[in-house]
């Protein structure tokens, strides 16, 4: 079964891998990082057919190139600089920098390793065909389709009659049941609704005329565990101080656990608190973490009803509802939606990832406020990151 190109510009990406990549290659460029592909549900099974379709379409999208039109749109958004977009304008996916694997029991490996500024742009993309290969050789396309068309117009129903009330962006690009698919999805949020106010595909939110929404990931955070000067506690000092260098508070939202909020909201000062518009939820209760943020905003004497709470973490559109409740009177409130705008159909959808694990062949890990989330190639490592944020932790909180 050969399928059709599934990735076909290479915009058809999340705008924070962008935004973090500007950063990378204004400050630095001498990272190298390491990737590995992870599937979290039980008892998934590539085929070796699956394997030869997804090496096939990684073939594809290294031969692709971003075109002048879609160089112009990068351009067009505020915070991307002139010579980021001319390096685009140079720069490709290279295929030898991926590395795909099937084990005997239907395990699907991959791993990119390459300078940073390049492998970081291979998740999304990865992510992209290696469900859409799934769940079309897998299953009967047509009849995901149907089911997903039945849920979208109760969404859209729901959206409009009063039963959702909340605004939210679609996040569903790394989990789609298919590029045409998430296309739908998009135009008809965008369309038939008043609640959907962008999309983190930076390609559909060109080819629909909505706005391109993020800001950076967990291994925007990570990478700075792999620069030997900086204090493993510390990343998040380093990796706000830059981002901020780099945008001015014009691109503004933090991700708070990458090595838990707790410690994030050591070096979440004054100053950082006025830079930022916001904060991202992304894992733990996000009931006791809004509770958290709001109280952290009102220590500074911040009135949080003028900083916006995202939350980002696993949603569907009934939780959202119940959070946008609990805090819409004391917050700005908005939600990233994912999978369930992008692949809510009859089958289970998968929760696949790919994570940065190592930078200048030095581990690094994601802690997260969920301990189920932590991932991470070297234990040993693993324990010493544990250990230097508690030590800060209990040296700073006294």
């Amino acid at each position: 079964m050969k399928l059709k190109p599934i990735v076909i510009s290479l915009l058809d990406t999340d705008l924070y891998k962008f935004n973090m990549d500007q950063v990378i290659f204004h400050k630095h460029t001498e990272l190298c990082g390491q990737y590995y592909f992870k599937c979290r549900n039980k008892d998934v099974v590539f085929s070796e057919e699956m394997v030869r379709e997804i090496d096939a379409q990684i073939d594809h999208l290294c031969s692709l190139r971003f075109s002048n039109r879609e160089l112009d749109y990068l351009r067009s958004i505020r915070f991307i600089k002139d010579d980021y977009v001319e390096f685009l304008r140079l720069w490709r996916p290279i295929r030898d920098y991926v590395t795909v694997r099937l084990s005997r029991q239907g395990e699907l490996s991959i791993v990119v390793d390459g300078p940073l500024f390049s492998a970081m742009q291979f998740e999304i993309y990865l992510l992209e065909i290696v469900n859409e290969v799934y769940f079309r050789m897998r299953y009967d396309y047509d009849e995901l389709l149907r089911s997903a068309e039945e849920r979208l117009d109760k969404k859209i129903k729901a959206l409009n009659d009063g039963t959702y009330t909340f605004n939210f962006a679609e996040f569903g690009c790394r989990r789609r049941l298919s590029r045409e698919w998430e296309d739908v999805v998009v135009k008809r949020l965008a369309e038939e609704t008043d609640k959907c106010v962008g999309t983190s595909n930076v390609y559909f939110a060109m080819k629909h005329g909505v706005k391109s929404i993020g800001t950076y990931a967990h291994e925007y955070v990570q990478m700075y565990q792999g620069i030997d000067k900086i204090p493993l506690a510390y990343t998040n000092h380093y990796a706000m101080r830059d981002w901020y260098d780099e945008y001015n508070g014009d691109n503004g939202t933090a991700l708070t656990d990458t090595i838990t909020t707790d410690l994030f909201l050591l070096d979440f000062s004054r100053s950082m608190v006025n830079n930022y518009n916001g904060v991202r939820h992304d894992s733990g209760d996000p009931y006791e973490w809004g509770e958290k943020m709001i109280r952290h905003y009102e220590s500074y004497g911040v009135d949080p009803k003028t900083k916006l709470l995202l939350f980002s973490d696993s949603l569907d559109f009934d939780r959202a509802q119940k959070l946008y409740d609990y805090f819409r009177d004391r917050a700005k409130v908005s939600f990233g939606i994912g999978t369930f705008c992008s692949n809510d159909t009859c089958a289970d959808a998968l929760n696949i990832v790919i994570k940065l694990q190592y930078v200048n062949s030095r581990p690094v890990a994601k802690l997260s406020d969920d301990v189920g989330k932590a991932m991470c190639r070297d234990e040993a490592y693993l324990d010493y990151l544990k250990r230097s944020v508690a030590f800060r932790l209990d040296r700073e909180k006294q």
